[in-house]
């Protein structure tokens, strides 16, 4: 079992999440490839707000910046937002080297 493995949907929800204006291409497993905008994101998941045709369940493979190609899935949708859920969390110091770069002006980080 991961580390992980035993969080709830709570636990998720209080990992600090970090705003961003990120556009991305996604590939989806069943409508191919989609362009997202990701709002926020923390260590353990994301949430975009352009996610109208998404539904809970759905699978996507994300590339980010530092991070790689990596798997998530959608936990909730509300309006025309998504949560998503990593495959895997990602380890604290790539986790901080992307912010670094989706974050380009340190004043708009969350304090470490």
């Amino acid at each position: 079992m991961s580390a992980g493995a035993n969080l709830s949907v709570t636990d998720l929800r209080r990992a600090a999440r970090h705003p961003v204006d990120f556009p991305v291409i996604v590939e989806h497993y069943a409508h191919g490839d989609m362009e997202l905008h990701v709002s926020n994101i923390s260590a353990h998941g994301f949430m975009v707000d352009d996610a109208a045709t998404l539904k809970r369940g759905d699978r996507v493979i994300i590339r980010l910046p530092v991070v790689g190609r990596i798997e998530a899935y959608v936990i909730w949708t509300r309006d025309t937002r998504a949560g998503f859920q990593f495959e895997r969390i990602i380890r604290v110091d790539d986790f901080m080297a992307m912010i670094d770069t989706l974050q380009p002006n340190p004043r708009l980080r969350r304090p470490r």
